[in-house]
């Protein structure tokens, strides 16, 4: 005779809202206008105006295969990174490019945005630097700074 199943076994189960299993979308954070009247989004603008278009390239496809994968469960061999220590939470994308050159994106995971049916893989900001060299505490800081001014308001100021 097989084994009997319990009622409780066949109910389904209820879901609270976007769990870290599911595909992400992928936005940036969008300065709010008490925070910045001209409404920047760093993350964006650095994709724009700093990276050379391979390197953009590069990023985008990181990101999305990231997104899709998901993030917990993405195995890009140091293109996404969990960081440590005063950014513990925070994720960086990292891409080299001409000369050697470093570049950064910084990216926060959301699980609790207002209106959202997708967990948001978010876009922060970005940083480049020279072979070899470090990022400034003051380039942490600014990268906490708007990771906090996100975080602030729910729903999200993003784009």
């Amino acid at each position: 005779m097989p084994p009997r199943k319990s009622r409780r076994s066949s109910l389904p189960q209820v879901r609270q809202g976007p769990s870290s299993d599911d595909a992400h979308a992928i936005v940036y954070l969008k300065r709010h206008p008490d925070d910045d009247p001209s409404e920047t989004s760093p993350g964006r603008e650095f994709l724009r105006k700093v990276c050379p278009p391979g390197v953009r390239a590069k990023f985008n496809a990181v990101l999305n295969a990231v997104a899709a994968a998901p993030p917990k469960r993405f195995a890009g061999g140091g293109a996404w990174e969990a960081m440590h220590g005063d950014m513990t939470g925070w994720f960086e994308v990292r891409r080299d490019g001409p000369g050697r050159r470093h570049y950064r994106l910084f990216c926060l995971l959301d699980y609790e945005a207002e209106g959202q049916d997708k967990p948001l893989l978010v876009v922060i900001d970005g940083r480049d630097k020279p072979f070899r060299t470090e990022l400034s505490q003051a380039d942490y800081n600014a990268v906490r700074a708007l990771g906090d001014e996100y975080r602030r308001r729910n729903p999200r100021s993003i784009s």
